[in-house]
């Protein structure tokens, strides 16, 4: 078997959470096929003492833990020279540039991608210096930590390695494909629901015709 296309390492405090995940639907096929790699990486593996602690009151007050620096910093250094090359290192942050879909296909082209997921309040500025990261957010809402955030870039980026799809044109027929727009309206049987039916346009066999019809229905 050839080498994945791409592999991600992710690093977090509960590599649990990616468990259901990573073992269903097309995650599970694109990484049996051998398409994509997915390591997972308990950060607490790298801290030191009896208890073994990452994260900390913060300096100067305030409500919450923050993420110390001294086992992060450890945790990525360590994943970061595992394989090679090196990846592509990406702190999930609120902080963070807007995921979106030009931003998903620049990421599908990358051979490496290492993710990093926050908890508690946040990160330790030190680590952003030490580390130089990309930082990236999902979206302007709040969510437990960063988990949740990396499963929504190990899905839409996977989705765009070649052959992880059952039809290759699924990905580029498709909301924000190379088109834009969202996608066009979807029918299936039955032909009548309720009172209502399938476009006729689409039971013509007229592939130009349909072709045109779905362009202009595009959301």
């Amino acid at each position: 078997m050839s080498a994945p296309s791409l592999r991600f390492d992710l690093l977090t405090l509960f590599p649990g959470l990616f468990d259901g995940f990573l073992s269903e639907s097309i995650l599970k096929r694109a990484i049996a096929g051998g398409l994509v790699a997915v390591e997972r990486w308990n950060i607490r593996d790298w801290a030191v003492g009896k208890h073994r602690p990452v994260d900390d009151r913060p300096f100067g007050g305030g409500p919450g833990m923050v993420l110390m620096a001294p086992p992060v910093v450890a945790a990525v250094e360590a994943v970061r020279n595992l394989a090679a090359p090196g990846g592509r290192l990406i702190v999930l942050t609120p902080q963070g540039r807007k995921l979106d879909q030009d931003l998903v296909r620049e990421l599908a082209n990358e051979p490496r991608l290492i993710l990093v997921c926050g908890r508690y309040e946040g990160f330790d500025e030190r680590i952003f210096e030490t580390l130089e990261p990309e930082l990236l957010s999902i979206g302007d809402y709040v969510l437990s930590g960063g988990e949740v955030a990396a499963m929504v870039v190990v899905d839409a980026v996977t989705r765009l390695i070649p052959g992880v799809l059952g039809d290759a044109e699924s990905a580029v027929d498709e909301s924000f494909g190379p088109d834009g727009g969202l996608e066009y309206p979807q029918y299936t049987r039955p032909r009548q629901f309720r009172g209502r039916m399938v476009p006729e346009i689409l039971l013509s066999g007229d592939h130009a015709a349909i072709a045109r019809w779905r362009r202009e229905q595009r959301r």
